[in-house]
């Protein structure tokens, strides 16, 4: 039914139509019109792929993320009622598929290995070489899962820590650590 998402660099190349179109399109794909809803993901496939390769870290992940995303839509298109933009109402489905596999992933991974112990993962005890540069987007996918979570979703997305710790099922104090973490485990990727 959908294409499959291109690499990233030609994903950021969706093109933005007026208001109006975006409401003629809705209103159409509401109706069924296939064409008008493969206009509307060609149009905001960029920013939910986007969204998905930032939170969980891993492209071909996120490339299955975001079909999830616009099958989701397609199924709930029905429900926009056009009160807010179509983009903003999208944007928030993508958060709730993103958290629900995170939420689901968590289920998995706890029934395999729990640990208190995060220094495997804290990237600061190894000393990188020197001349080795990371860029952004590299130094966000290697952030551990949680982290990367809550520093994506509050520090880019703009979701205030309670939004966060309420969808993650966990502590607000919690959310706030992780925060904490991701910023210094960034800082230290990103030091020349």
């Amino acid at each position: 039914m959908f294409a499959h998402v291109a690499a990233p660099e030609v994903v950021l190349e969706a093109k933005h139509h007026s208001t109006a179109f975006l409401s003629e399109a809705v209103r159409r794909a509401q109706q069924g019109d296939r064409s008008a809803f493969e206009q509307l993901y060609r149009d905001h496939v960029g920013r939910v792929y986007a969204l998905c390769v930032r939170t969980c870290g891993n492209r071909s992940r996120a490339e299955e993320l975001t079909q999830d995303v616009f099958v989701r839509t397609w199924e709930m298109i029905g429900s926009f009622r056009g009160e807010s933009a179509f983009s903003s109402w999208l944007h928030r489905l993508a958060v709730n598929v993103v958290l629900s596999d995170y939420r689901s992933g968590t289920r998995r991974t706890a029934r395999v290995m729990t640990t208190d112990d995060l220094e495997p993962y804290d990237r600061s005890l190894g000393t990188p070489e020197p001349g080795t540069t990371l860029d952004l987007e590299e130094a966000i996918e290697k952030l551990p899962s949680q982290a990367r979570l809550v520093f994506v979703l509050h520090d880019i997305e703009g979701y205030k820590h309670e939004e966060i710790a309420e969808q993650m099922g966990t502590a607000v104090g919690t959310c706030k650590a992780q925060l904490h973490r991701a910023r210094k485990l960034l800082r230290e990727a990103l030091e020349p």
